[in-house]
């Protein structure tokens, strides 16, 4: 039975898709969006603990276990293979001399048994052991239906084509004008010979000769004009379909960047490219190749059916040729990928380490190691020259008899009287017309694939729901009472096996009001802030804005719990996030001048605004001593900042949004006591009648908080005022002891 392969989509898809092909293996099919909601998928990918728990959920049951490579012959196939300690493949089956794996990244190979144990064993390779995820499915796998398996979808790309059609009419009259116009040409070559020359017919010769000559500067105009709009068309499909995809980025949720790599969605920005050359370069070329081969193969037929037979099974033969090495050297190619991140990473810790690695006279084993990695890369190097040029000699070979075959049978009807000499150069040009399209065609196949999979892509993107769902009604109006109650809040980050960061949090933020979360590292004090955010969304319990409020007695100060009020849920991302101002860790600065980066979103600058804004956050004096001042230009194309000044840049940037509730997290970090204690003060002031949250781990910057909050392990454990919180020496006490210098 043939195995169901599934290329992956991203770069920390493996294990989804190895999941995808062990499930359509037993006769289920799955969507990798529906594995990866079961999966938690993230940034860093899934581990084995994911797959194992993502595969019990739809019916199998699992066993992760080491095993020799003896012990793994005697397992049931398909098994999931833990892969060069950092990717996932498919063990589909196993003997003595080979093995055949799915890996998602590439293709189904074929190893041998010394390539298998290199890349899957551990340790030793001879006496080592392999991670593999065993699974067989039970009842219910079969008791349940799976997902709807859907056809690949050119809906999306074709509907750009369909609103260009009339540019795409004008290309493809241009192609056909062309295609006719070089059917014209043999017959033109024939009557030279026959007609011209045997009755030796100078008129006509410069008659037909000037035709030629006609034929060949209308072509060159047509293709003139046709490149011009295939140009136009190409440029107009990359801007719309790019346009679209940024508008869809800018609609999907937040966290959808906190779990996708950078490169993935780089990725598909050249997906789109590669779709657009498809349709307008390699597709079109090779449909109306296509048109001339048929074309073409009936004028053969009318010469002769014999030349056409064997020109048929030469190209048959040729194009079989090519492919039997395309399977081989897709095995070097993934062997080279392979090796070259080894290089790669050898030649960066040459680099990099080089002052450790003198400090240590490591010099000689680092060298050798790169030395090996060098050597393995020759071999492969030779490997694939050698195979390249069988496949060139044997190409060579094939076209060459071809043509010798085809010229001898020519001539032999030329003498036989059965063609002319005028049809034997008729017969000469069409087959090197014909000859095009088949070498055409094989290069065709592999851009197909590629677009194919570049479709896949950005299918899976634009099936992604948006942040705001169309079906759901969203508010843009807050109650007057701006206060934030959290109530019952359980939260982890995606990914099998993960603990709740956040675990029944109860907790009141009152309108008007700091409130300061403190803990250490790994408490959940950003994890807070980014649900506050609307970054993420996939959390128990429920948060709620305004509402009608109880007064509790708790220690030494009054606390509001909500009962009522605005579900946090129901409100407008957009609008939420146009009253909220967030100054994050990872704060980014754009490559634009100065006040472009703090009044970011807005196309005019309040003058005004922007100068208090950056005087709040300290920062104007060192904007004066520019010689651009505001118009310097930031960024990679412009000047550096030291983090310092790049934190009180995003202060100014969230000062001057002029918002409703502001959100910092550890946002004075950087800055030196001096700064910090001038910032702090000027924020003091602005935050009056303001709702402000801070993460922070500094004395000063919490300390005259309204209220002060401690985390621990996910869990509220301490709540109160500076003072109190002091006085009772417990959690909040042992963060700060040694900023206070209180002793023992």
């Amino acid at each position: 039975m043939s195995f169901s392969y599934y290329k992956q989509l991203n770069a920390m898809d493996c294990g989804p898709t190895c999941l995808r092909m062990v499930a359509k293996h037993y006769g289920k099919h799955f969507s990798a969006d529906s594995l990866h909601q079961l999966m938690g998928f993230n940034k860093e990918g899934v581990t084995l603990l994911g797959i194992s728990d993502t595969a019990e959920k739809i019916g199998f049951r699992t066993r992760g276990i080491q095993l020799t490579l003896d012990q793994l012959k005697e397992v049931q196939h398909p098994t999931i293979l833990h892969w060069n300690q950092e990717h996932f493949v498919v063990l589909t089956a196993l003997n003595k001399h080979h093995a055949s794996i799915a890996d998602p990244a590439k293709k189904i190979l074929t190893l041998s048994i010394e390539e298998f144990k290199s890349h899957w064993l551990t340790g030793d390779i001879h006496n080592g052991k392999g991670i593999a995820l065993i699974l067989e499915p039970t009842p219910r796998f079969y008791e349940q239906e799976g997902d709807s398996e859907q056809k690949l979808s050119w809906k999306l790309i074709l509907q750009y084509l369909y609103s260009s059609k009339g540019k795409v009419a004008q290309v493809c009259v241009a192609l056909l004008v062309s295609s006719f116009l070089q059917l014209i040409f043999p017959f033109l070559t024939q009557s030279i010979v026959d007609t011209g020359i045997n009755t030796h017919n100078l008129q006509y010769l410069v008659i037909v000769l000037m035709a030629q000559l006609m034929l060949i500067f209308s072509q060159t105009i047509i293709d003139f004009i046709r490149s011009r709009i295939l140009l136009r068309l190409s440029n107009l499909l990359n801007i719309q379909i790019l346009s679209d995809f940024w508008i869809k980025l800018g609609r999907l949720p937040l966290s959808y960047f906190d779990t996708h790599h950078t490169g993935d969605t780089l990725q598909r920005i050249g997906d789109h490219r590669t779709i657009q050359s498809f349709l307008t370069g390699t597709a079109l070329s090779t449909v109306f190749s296509t048109v001339n081969f048929i074309v073409y193969s009936f004028v053969l037929l009318m010469y002769s059916v014999e030349l056409f037979f064997v020109f048929l099974i030469g190209s048959i033969i040729y194009f079989s040729w090519v492919q039997l090495f395309l399977r081989i050297r897709r095995k070097i190619n993934y062997q080279t990928f392979h090796i070259s991140s080894k290089e790669n990473n050898a030649t960066l810790q040459m680099i990099q380490g080089m002052q450790e690695i003198r400090l240590n006279n490591a010099e000689r084993q680092k060298r050798w190691e790169w030395e090996n990695i060098q050597a393995i890369i020759f071999k492969l190097g030779f490997k694939s020259l050698n195979y390249s040029q069988w496949q060139s000699a044997g190409a060579t070979l094939i076209n060459q008899v071809q043509n010798i075959t085809i010229s001898f049978i020519v001539a032999k009807l030329v003498i036989d009287g059965k063609l002319t000499l005028g049809n034997m150069l008729a017969v000469q040009y069409i087959i090197g017309q014909m000859s095009g399209p088949v070498a055409q065609w094989v290069g065709f196949v592999q851009t197909a694939q590629d677009a194919k999979i570049s479709m896949e892509r950005l299918n899976q993107v634009h099936s992604l729901a948006d942040e705001e769902i169309l079906e759901r009604t969203y508010t843009s109006l807050l109650p007057s009472n701006k206060s934030i109650s959290i109530e019952n809040l359980s939260f982890s980050y995606p990914g099998a096996g993960n603990e709740n960061v956040l675990e029944q949090i109860n907790l009141y933020i009152p309108s008007g009001k700091t409130t300061a979360i403190v803990g250490v590292s790994g408490s959940g004090k950003t994890s807070l802030l980014k649900l506050l955010l609307k970054i993420y969304e996939q959390y128990n319990g429920d948060i709620f804005i305004g509402g009608n409020t109880v007064t509790i007695q708790r220690d030494d100060m009054d606390s509001q719990d909500s009962t009522t009020g605005l579900r946090f849920s129901h409100i407008k991302h957009s609008y939420w996030r146009s009253i909220c101002g967030a100054v994050m860790q990872d704060g980014y600065i754009f490559n634009d001048t100065i006040a472009r980066n703090i009044s970011v979103g807005q196309d005019n600058i309040d003058i005004d605004r922007l100068i208090y804004s950056c005087k709040t956050a300290n920062i104007y004096s060192f904007i004066e001593s520019l010689p651009n001042g505001f118009y310097t230009k930031l960024g990679s194309e412009g000047t550096g900042l030291s983090q310092g000044q790049k934190q009180r840049l995003l202060i100014a940037r969230a000062i001057y949004k002029d918002p409703q509730y502001l959100f910092f997290d550890e946002a004075t970090n950087s800055l030196d006591a001096n700064n910090e204690k001038e910032i702090v003060e000027n924020l003091d002031r602005f935050f009056q009648g303001r709702t402000v949250v801070i993460v922070a781990h500094r004395l000063s910057t919490v300390k005259n908080a309204d209220k002060i909050v401690v985390l621990q392990k996910g869990h509220i454990v301490e709540e109160g005022t500076h003072d109190y919180l002091t006085s009772i020496k417990g959690y909040y006490y042992e963060l700060v002891k040694n900023q206070l210098e209180l002793g023992n």
